[in-house]
């Protein structure tokens, strides 16, 4: 190996500002995939990322290293166009669930590969897993077959795929580099585009629930976004979006699930259905499967009314082993042992539903993971949560809790009563869908 290929050597370039070669760049990314670079080595070279930052063309070499980091899955065979939705993830973000379906029945291949929920924000492979027997764990072929058969599959991260963000994506959870763009472009992108996709659109959240609060943070991560996807040879749109309240009515797996099929049989809330509308739009503009955002919506709708969506949505599950009674008996997903309203005080309208006190309010019911190891009760969660603006009675209820306990029912009560507020006069909620970049 030459000198200049030491880990040390290429931990110093970083740390003293230096612009890495792409050689550098594959050199340090093999080493989190073979293991030839120890974790001090690669935690040292993550911490000099995120102090001195990576170029436009270092972010696009780190993002194509680590695409190639494992298999890049052939979709070559399938002649639809094929398109996936990443978001930056958020508090009853289920939108994934019902998009899918309804992308799919336009005559467009979903490949979706997902994660898993970590601290407030909630992960659609631990929501379609509350669906009894529903497989996340699919081989490569196994997807590809999944695909060509029904045109939609919703699968986790395979060991194949982008092996080494697995590593490095641990390593930045526990050193303190997650807020790094160059490396979040790097973490998202080498899944995306490993997946055989022809094109992605992302939604990018900013607000209390969001990942990224800062607005204009979040403009530039999506920015960078589209860029590196666009320098890699994938059309990209970002769409940014609100997340200053939960996202529909409901926070919680099972709950979120019975959400998205209301969604698919056009009962769904009118955010939660704002969110899925523009992003679908634009994954079949993006297809050249519409020609204008309205043919675009139009053939979305039409999914919902003709039924076609909440078939593909049964078909999907069917051949993920798992049990699609639930479309047509939502009752059949796990169920809470109590079932308790939080009921309003005075008569008012709703000025505030703060994103992150619900998502506390549903971790500490059990919904979520404060640690990646915790497990998760897909039973647990709020549900009929009000909406900002909204007017309510005396004695109304302002949302439902599903606890196991009282203990956890009583901490996720005191949380909920100090994120819904209610005053004297009507305010405007916070504009939903907020700008979408090309």
């Amino acid at each position: 190996m030459s000198p200049s290929l030491f880990p040390q050597h290429i931990i110093a370039q970083k740390r003293d500002g230096e612009t890495l070669t792409r050689e550098e760049i594959l050199a340090f990314v093999r080493g989190a995939t073979d293991g030839s670079w120890a974790d001090y080595q690669l935690s040292a070279m993550l911490m000099a990322i995120f102090l001195r930052g990576m170029t436009a063309a270092e972010t696009v070499d780190y993002t194509q290293a680590m695409m190639h980091s494992g298999r890049v899955a052939d979709l070559s065979s399938i002649r639809q166009p094929k398109a996936d939705k990443h978001s930056t993830g958020g508090v009853g973000d289920k939108v994934s669930l019902h998009l899918a379906p309804m992308v799919a029945a336009c005559g467009v291949t979903v490949p979706m590969i997902s994660g898993r929920g970590l601290g407030h924000t909630g992960g659609t492979l631990d929501k379609l897993e509350s669906i009894a027997g529903f497989r996340v764990n699919l081989s490569l072929d196994d997807y590809r077959a999944q695909l060509k058969r029904i045109g939609l599959c919703l699968i986790g991260q395979t060991a194949e795929l982008a092996p080494a963000d697995k590593k490095i994506y641990a390593l930045r959870d526990v050193t303190g580099t997650v807020e790094s763009i160059p490396l979040i472009c790097g973490s998202i992108l080498a899944k995306k585009l490993a997946e055989g996709i022809d094109v992605l659109v992302l939604d990018v959240k900013f607000g209390r629930g969001a990942f990224m609060p800062d607005k204009l943070k979040a403009r530039e991560l999506a920015q960078a976004l589209v860029a590196v996807a666009k320098a890699l040879g994938k059309p990209t749109r970002a769409v940014l979006t609100a997340m200053e309240e939960p996202l529909g009515r409901s926070v919680g797996n099972a709950l979120e699930v019975a959400e998205s099929i209301a969604c698919l049989r056009g009962e769904g809330p009118a955010d939660t259905m704002a969110v899925t509308y523009a992003l679908g739009e634009q994954m079949l503009l993006l297809t050249n499967t519409a020609r204008t955002p309205a043919e675009a919506r139009a053939q979305l709708e039409s999914t919902i009314l003709d039924g076609t969506a909440l078939k593909k949505f049964t078909e999907m599950i069917e051949a993920q082993g798992g049990d699609a009674r639930v479309v047509e008996e939502p009752g059949r997903l796990p169920q809470a042992k109590l079932k308790v309203p939080l009921v309003a005080a005075h008569a008012g309208f709703v000025q505030d539903v703060d994103a992150m006190d619900v998502a506390l309010a549903a971790l500490r019911l059990g919904a979520g993971r404060a640690k990646a190891e915790d497990k998760v009760n897909p039973a647990v969660g709020v549900s009929d949560l009000v909406k900002v603006g909204e007017p309510v009675a005396a004695g109304a209820p302002l949302c439902v809790i599903h606890a196991n306990d009282e203990a956890t029912l009583t901490a996720a009560k005191a949380l909920l009563e100090k994120a819904i507020t209610l005053g004297t006069k009507p305010v405007k909620p916070v504009k939903l869908i907020d700008e979408i970049i090309e």
